[in-house]
């Protein structure tokens, strides 16, 4: 019998280390996003341009990009328990060094050590549910993972920003270096250690069809056992493309919504705030009832998103288009555990990790790339043309989607 966690694995789900995996969530993309609500008094307080604050996060990113592969490759033997604990330390140290750093070099050296620390978190908190439970419920532990990430743009990003507006940036950003030192405590005690070197944790039988096992339902023989790489490279394509289709939207989203969608300024902060609240809405529905088909239920999702966008290409009311923007909001609240479950179903444990490595940098590049995207499609075409780049990008994926479930 195989050793692994899943062939013991308790019918229930192990909630304390799902919301534990999820606080460390919440954690990590709250530092990441830090320097977002924090600009303006970075650039006042640091002597730089906001514009080049804000690089700071398209640092962090395109660190992630460039070394999260060959990082876990190199700590391939360490449990993934310790490294967990570790780039939670190394977020502290980071958030604490930029609190009290004396220029904006330093501050960039510093996020630096955080992205290296954000790649090799992703691909093994990404990954660990699927030592946690079984197949069947890996799409509802995933959706209670990912909650964290929802909660971090709802409620960490606007504290921060607050933070820094009533007690300096500095402190918020040592506040959450504190924060991220509780977490790591967490994590050493609540989360169970699993075995990452386990030859099968996905699925006792091998990779597995990303829709529905229709194969293995039929007596159908198994696949070869390099069947599942297009799969997996499909699933990480198309998550790129949609990230790149989002970021490209909302990155310039409040400036779509004043000059194309007809919103008063003063509307911005409510829309956005239900935005995320129906996105933890849809992520809520989805760890209770949704998960066990992640390739059609994402389809589903990319549909909705379609539908919104066209709406956004069609109509300037905003009532309608505050209507629009919370249909894409619940579509995409589902979509990125959907996206991830489905490379999780497919890939055999010797290479889940190398693949959530690789999921986290496609997402990471699409980030990066939405952004620049968007930036040329507004010089280019104007704000009105800015639905177009997520509409073509959800499109293209779900095509990629339904191929490569029919291989």
């Amino acid at each position: 019998m195989p050793s692994s966690a899943r062939t013991t694995a308790p019918a229930r789900l192990p909630m304390a280390a799902l919301l534990t995996l999820s606080f460390t969530i919440f954690v990590n993309i709250t530092v990441e996003m830090l320097p977002m609500g924090l600009m303006l008094p970075m650039s006042r307080d640091l002597d730089v341009s906001a514009e080049l604050v804000g690089l700071l996060v398209t640092v962090f990113a395109l660190t992630v990009v460039l070394t999260s592969s060959l990082l876990i490759w190199l700590t391939r033997k360490v449990s993934r328990k310790l490294l967990v604990v570790i780039v939670l330390v190394v977020f502290a140290l980071s958030c604490i060094g930029v609190a009290v750093a004396p220029g904006f070099g330093a501050v960039v050296a510093l996020r630096i050590a955080g992205g290296l620390a954000h790649g090799v978190f992703w691909a093994v908190v990404g990954s660990y549910s699927a030592y946690l439970v079984p197949k069947a419920q890996l799409g509802r532990a995933v959706a209670i993972v990912n909650a964290g990430g929802s909660v971090a743009f709802v409620l960490g990003v606007p504290l921060a920003t607050l933070m820094g507006q009533l007690i300096g940036w500095r402190w918020a950003f040592a506040f959450f270096g504190i924060v991220s030192i509780v977490a790591a405590l967490v994590v050493a005690k609540v989360l169970p250690a699993v075995d990452h070197r386990a030859e099968d944790v996905v699925a006792q039988t091998g990779p597995v069809d990303v829709v529905a096992d229709a194969g293995a339902a039929s007596g159908a023989p198994p696949r070869s056992q390099r069947a599942w790489l297009f799969p997996v490279i499909a699933a990480i394509v198309s998550t790129t493309l949609v990230m790149i289709g989002q970021y490209a939207v909302y990155t310039h989203i409040t400036p779509y919504l004043v000059e194309h969608g007809g919103l008063p300024e003063t509307w911005l902060s409510p829309t956005l705030l239900l935005y995320g609240v129906v996105g933890v809405v849809a992520l809520v529905l989805l760890s209770i009832w949704f998960g066990k088909r992640p390739t059609v239920e994402a389809i589903v999702c990319l549909l909705l998103i379609v539908v919104g966008m066209i709406v956004l290409l069609m109509f300037d009311a905003p009532l309608v288009v505050i209507g629009a923007v919370l249909l894409w909001g619940f579509a995409f609240g589902a979509l990125p555990p959907l996206l991830q479950t489905r490379a999780m179903h497919v890939v055999p444990a010797r290479a889940l990790q190398p693949t959530m490595a690789l999921y986290t940098t496609g997402f990471n590049i699409g980030i990066g790339g939405g952004a620049l995207l968007g930036t040329i499609v507004i010089g280019a075409f104007g704000f009105a043309a800015l639905p177009w780049t997520l509409l073509l990008s959800a499109v293209a994926a779900i095509a990629l989607m339904a191929f490569s479930s029919r291989r």
